[in-house]
């Protein structure tokens, strides 16, 4: 059986999350934004390790309970590791969210960086829209990756010499298109959800700006630019032919496939643990209510 991609991305997903969110921002929308004062039921789809439940758990009313359902036996296996010996009620389930059928008896319907991965996903979104009782919440945190990208700022050089806006914006859309994995659903969220008939919506954006710079302490600093070069920043270049054909078959000029991979390859030797970065990763957080559902 060829394995789960994901199953292979544990170390990634662990060491890149905390890069998107401070604490006392998830605590401020589930009190003041969400109001979440009652104990709920919250699913999870893509959960992955059940980062989302390890995060908000602690800040949801005593009674909370939390359903993880991923494709990933192994991801599943680490959630139920590291929620066996805390004190709250959790489910974990190895399922196809694509395939499953799931009940409607949960308070919430939650994803993280999911449906960018999904090839239909307002479809996706319409089944976590039935798993949610009535006057429940849907709450999806998902990229926007063209703002995300042009949210970095190296010390000493312009952005355009290391991010090229208008490449990357066309290769996100013919992404979508080729892939269908859209990176940048984090802003067409909020429509899909008016069209399935989600009434309340609203849309926040992470508040999380990683600043790197010289003057931290060397542990912080070690474990922050690790997690920056896990998420791919100043990722390292092989081959500079393979990496313009690909580009190339990916509908880009020769041209434009070239300064690409110049800024790339400028971006890996300038990025170092030394450097003064600032990366904001700019994830959209949208939610709404599910009323009158049958």
């Amino acid at each position: 059986m060829e394995e789960y991609y994901w199953d292979t991305k544990l170390e990634y997903l662990k060491r890149t999350r905390d890069l998107y969110y401070n604490d006392d921002y998830l605590e401020f929308l589930v009190k003041y934004v969400w109001k979440l004062s009652k104990p709920v039921h919250i699913v999870d789809f893509g959960c992955g390790y059940g980062y989302l439940g390890l995060k908000l758990l602690p800040l949801l009313p005593t009674g909370s309970k939390y359903t993880g359902i991923d494709k990933g036996q192994q991801l599943i296996n680490k959630g139920r590791e590291l929620f066996h010996n805390l004190k709250y009620e959790t489910e974990f389930f190895v399922a196809d969210t694509n395939e499953i059928e799931i009940e409607r008896k949960y308070d919430i319907a939650i994803c993280h960086a999911f449906l960018l991965h999904m090839s239909e996903p307002k479809r996706m979104l319409q089944k976590m829209v039935k798993s949610v009782v009535n006057e429940g919440k849907i709450i999806c945190f998902e990229p926007h990756w063209i703002s995300n990208m042009s949210s970095y700022y190296v010390s000493g050089y312009e952005q355009t010499q290391i991010i090229k806006l208008g490449i990357l914006q066309k290769l996100f859309e013919e992404d979508v298109k080729q892939k269908g994995k859209d990176g940048n659903i984090g802003a067409k969220i909020p429509l899909y959800l008016t069209e399935l008939g989600v009434e309340n919506i609203e849309c926040r954006i992470s508040d999380k700006v990683n600043f790197l710079n010289p003057n931290m302490n060397q542990i912080d600093k070690r474990k922050l630019y690790n997690s920056l070069k896990e998420e791919g920043l100043g990722e390292e270049l092989t081959n500079r032919q393979v990496f313009i054909e690909g580009l190339k078959n990916r509908g880009v000029t020769l041209k434009d496939a070239q300064e690409q991979y110049e800024a790339e390859q400028l971006f890996s030797q300038v990025f170092s643990i030394d450097s003064s970065l600032a990366y904001t990763p700019s994830m959209k957080i949208t939610f709404g209510e599910v009323k009158n559902c049958t």
